[in-house]
């Protein structure tokens, strides 16, 4: 049965209220089967009866109430270990030394995912700093990964994957390196979790710490917002960066004819710096613009 208009605008502003995401018609055709748990759940058959019971007061208040099932259910969480890895090769070659190198003296390195989903991002930046672990002896680090969703939070926090996870990305030597096999999957150890945290947080809120970030990953996130949506986002990032901070954003995305805040990092793909900083590099070397 094919849902009404009224009742597909209802859903989408309830995704935009929640999320800043806009449900355009491309995506509507996906939205019955991406609810499909929560009409089980609540035993109803279509998106109207949906909406029927998103109206009724008892069923509001709680984390658990159907709102939030909704939301979550309408969430892309795609996401994979070393995700989009020549863009993500660029971290311990270029961006994690440029950073080493100014923040020398402090010996402190403050990362935020933003969209981490279920926290294969953030314990991808975790293993590299394992994997280097000599190189970065003594340095205080802290990668936070932060989603709207409280469900793939839990899930990031718990750092439990099935085989189907942990193969996406990752090689046999990382998996024996990083993880534990468990009768219930496989489960990131310790030395790799204990510099990462994780937080409910939607990135059009104000940042999710007062410290400036030294990195910000954002990756295809913004690709769901409309356009006044995404300006406001890339405001929040960027007053959240160090000011000469980095952000790596997906490979389909950029910070072109988007704001005025960010630019892209010279001969660095997908990789954005605050204006002014940029422009300060440019100034003493010029030779950077024709990269």
């Amino acid at each position: 049965m094919e849902a009404s208009p009224a009742s597909h605008q209802i859903i989408a502003e309830l995704l935009a209220e929640h999320t800043g995401q806009h449900l355009n018609e491309s995506r509507r055709w996906r939205v019955a089967s991406a609810l499909s748990g929560v009409f089980r759940q609540h035993g109803i058959s279509n998106i109207d009866q949906l909406v029927c019971l998103l109206g009724t007061p008892s069923q509001r208040g709680s984390d658990q109430d159907i709102a939030t099932q909704v939301v979550e259910a309408l969430l892309n969480n795609e996401t994979y270990f070393f995700r989009d890895k020549p863009t993500f090769d660029q971290l311990p070659d270029q961006i994690l030394p440029a950073i080493a190198a100014r923040n020398a003296n402090r010996k402190r390195i403050a990362i935020w995912c933003a969209g981490c989903s279920t926290g294969q991002e953030v314990h991808s930046l975790a293993m590299l700093f394992e994997d280097q672990k000599e190189r970065w002896k003594g340095w205080d680090i802290d990668i936070l990964g932060t989603d709207v969703s409280h469900k793939v939070i839990r899930t990031a926090r718990n750092g439990l994957y099935s085989q189907f996870e942990v193969q996406r990305g990752l090689g046999v030597v990382q998996m024996l390196r990083h993880f534990d096999e468990t009768p219930d999957g496989w489960q990131i150890r310790d030395h790799v979790r204990h510099i990462t945290r994780f937080q409910q947080h939607n990135i059009l809120s104000q940042p999710p710490a007062r410290e400036r970030f030294d990195l910000v990953l954002c990756r295809n996130v913004l690709l769901y917002f409309d356009q006044p949506t995404r300006e406001e986002a890339f405001r929040r990032i960027a007053s959240a960066m160090a000011p000469d901070g980095f952000l790596m954003l997906g490979a389909g995305e950029t910070v072109v004819g988007q704001t005025r805040e960010l630019v892209p990092s010279p001969g660095r793909a997908s990789i954005y710096e605050r204006q002014k900083t940029a422009a300060s590099r440019l100034a003493r070397d010029p030779a950077l613009a024709s990269r």
